[in-house]
């Protein structure tokens, strides 16, 4: 369980494929911190750390369907990855409730700088059927671009625009995204469930 704070963008160093899964091996300030079979969402995907390369790096592996549903499988060496391991259950709640699990890729349609802030506008394609589901946004509701834990405006149908203060920008990789940029979207999971629930309300 994660919160959608984002600790680093880290920077991948090695990649390899292997039949059809992706090994990842990344560099970050707290590798040496980590341990075989702990938890890392790596642009709000998550993956189980499989080797300490005793470097300041580490391996993960992406299988795929991880792959088919994020933007884990366009990655090369030298892009920035945001990395948050998982939730302390004695930790605030910062952001929002984030399972690490991937609904679905957005392109930025849009970048507008305003007031001090940067709005990225994003759009996805989501069946009828699976927005009915909760696989939607709602206005000043919760949603993870990329493992951060935003808060929704103009939300339609299909998009919806973030406001990315400075601090955001300069901490995770959003200062790498621009027009037609694929970025990895999980839909808040308690919109889910009520969405469950109301198919069963009598």
């Amino acid at each position: 369980m994660f919160s959608g704070i984002v600790e680093e963008a880290a920077s991948v160093v090695r990649t390899e494929r292997e039949n059809g899964n992706l090994h990842l091996t990344l560099r970050c300030s707290f590798a040496e911190d980590l341990k075989i079979d702990q938890s890392v969402a790596h642009n709000g995907v998550c993956l189980t750390v499989v080797s300490l390369n005793g470097d300041g790096t580490y391996t993960v592996t992406a299988i795929q369907e991880t792959l088919d549903r994020s933007n884990l499988g366009t990655l090369e060496v030298g892009d920035k990855v945001n990395l948050e391991r998982s939730m302390m259950l004695d930790g605030r709640l910062d952001g929002h409730i984030v399972q690490g699990h991937v609904d679905c890729t957005a392109v930025c349609e849009s970048v507008e700088n305003v007031g001090g802030s940067t709005y990225f506008k994003f759009r996805y394609d989501v069946p009828v059927e699976m927005a009915r589901k909760g696989y939607m946004t709602v206005e000043k509701g919760s949603v993870t671009v990329n493992g951060v834990s935003l808060t929704v405006c103009d939300s339609t149908a299909d998009s919806f625009r973030v406001a990315i203060i400075p601090y955001t920008m300069e901490h995770t990789n959003f200062h790498t995204i621009e027009e037609g940029t694929r970025v990895n979207l999980e839909f808040d999971i308690i919109g889910k469930y009520l969405a469950r629930l109301a198919e069963f309300a009598v």
